[in-house]
């Protein structure tokens, strides 16, 4: 069965952003979204893609069309509170970060990186707790 034209322009963005080739993979996204506005990944790997430029704004506009169109993207509420961290808006980051733990409380990350965003914000006792949380579900990492 071939595949839509629309996913052959994802996987060539895909494969840009694997590669590094970042404007290259922008180009190839906004081709799949011009051809197929309801495709989520594309949106999803357009505002990956922006955030590794460090264009924030505009990657947190692509997770919120992404999360319109598939509301329990789990990635992309993360995503989407990372770039809110890289903003300095870390309010709007922890409330990104909630609703990845609503969707997935087992995942770690959510809770690892909303204790990132609380620590940022001198909320202490509350970023231990999120820190303690992701440790218990195996984040890897030192917290």
């Amino acid at each position: 069965m071939p595949s839509r034209p629309d996913e052959d322009w994802y996987k060539a963005g895909y494969n840009n952003y694997s590669m590094g080739r970042y404007e290259d993979a922008i180009i190839a996204y906004e081709k799949a979204i011009e051809l197929n506005p309801m495709n989520s990944e594309a949106w999803y790997g357009k505002g990956k893609t922006l955030s590794m430029l460090g264009k924030n704004e505009e990657a947190i506009e692509a997770y919120d069309r992404a999360l319109v169109l598939d509301p329990g993207c789990l990635v992309c509420w993360l995503m989407k509170g990372a770039a809110f961290e890289k903003l300095g808006r870390y309010e709007d980051a922890i409330a990104a970060y909630d609703k990845a733990i609503e969707i997935d409380a087992r995942e770690p990350q959510g809770w690892y990186y909303k204790g990132e965003a609380l620590n940022a914000l001198g909320r202490n006792t509350e970023a231990d707790a999120a820190f303690e949380k992701a440790k218990e579900l195996g984040y890897p990492y030192n917290t």
